[in-house]
């Protein structure tokens, strides 16, 4: 399959409210609307294309982006082709797409967080930062915790919007999962004030720290 036949698909299978609602997520005009259920589809005809996905990225279309995290092949990437495209997205739906199909798989990762944890680079730093919330959910040996608290302190202020909402990832899952650092975690969320009025839906969590913290660890109980 060609990237012209399949962008005609998607020409297809485009959807104005779907369009608009990618819109409102902040997707540019290089789009057609297509459903996820759709990309989906695609991608499981087409199973693993290194090649095409890497052609499909490069015409920035977003559902092209979308196809390409599914179909591509984490190992037979370097660790420059991974900044590159990360950096190239500024659309954080597809940049978080991209973060879960490939550069949680990818086997040099902790290379990439350790660079892109001090990168002035707006969506390496946003990536970074979720790479750091992984570590301190499952492998908190590689990070120092009481240092993370004290650059998100300093730092989540003034931060990029992109950046600051991975970075409050991180300070959530140190107050979920570091009994130890909890109240550190709650009052720096506490004292920032960021997402405390953030809207959300019925049934789901706020992500204002204090109160996310507070619903999982509750959770648990």
């Amino acid at each position: 399959m060609k990237v012209k036949e399949i962008l005609a698909q998607f020409e297809v299978l485009g959807d104005e409210r779907m369009r608009a609602q990618n819109k409102k997520r902040g997707a540019g005009d290089n789009q057609f609307g297509v459903k996820m259920g759709d990309i989906r589809n695609i991608a499981k005809k087409i199973k693993t294309n290194h090649e095409l996905a890497l052609e499909l990225w490069d015409t920035g279309n977003v559902e092209a982006r979308f196809l390409a995290t599914l179909i591509i092949d984490p190992k037979k990437l370097s660790n420059d082709e991974i900044a590159r495209i990360v950096s190239s997205e500024k659309f954080t739906h597809i940049a978080d797409w991209f973060y879960s199909y490939v550069i949680k798989e990818y086997a040099d990762k902790e290379t990439l967080r350790q660079k892109w944890m001090h990168t002035a680079d707006v969506m390496q730093a946003r990536a970074g930062w979720s790479l750091t919330t992984g570590c301190v959910t499952r492998t908190p040996e590689l990070v120092d915790i009481p240092a993370l608290l004290d650059r998100i302190e300093n730092e989540m202020p003034t931060a990029a919007p992109e950046v600051q909402w991975t970075m409050n990832s991180t300070l959530a899952q140190i107050g979920i999962n570091h009994p130890e650092y909890r109240e550190r975690a709650l009052s720096i969320g506490e004292k920032l004030g960021i997402y405390r009025d953030y809207p959300t839906s019925k049934g789901c969590t706020s992500p204002f720290a204090p109160i996310w913290i507070n619903e999982m660890v509750r959770r648990q109980k």
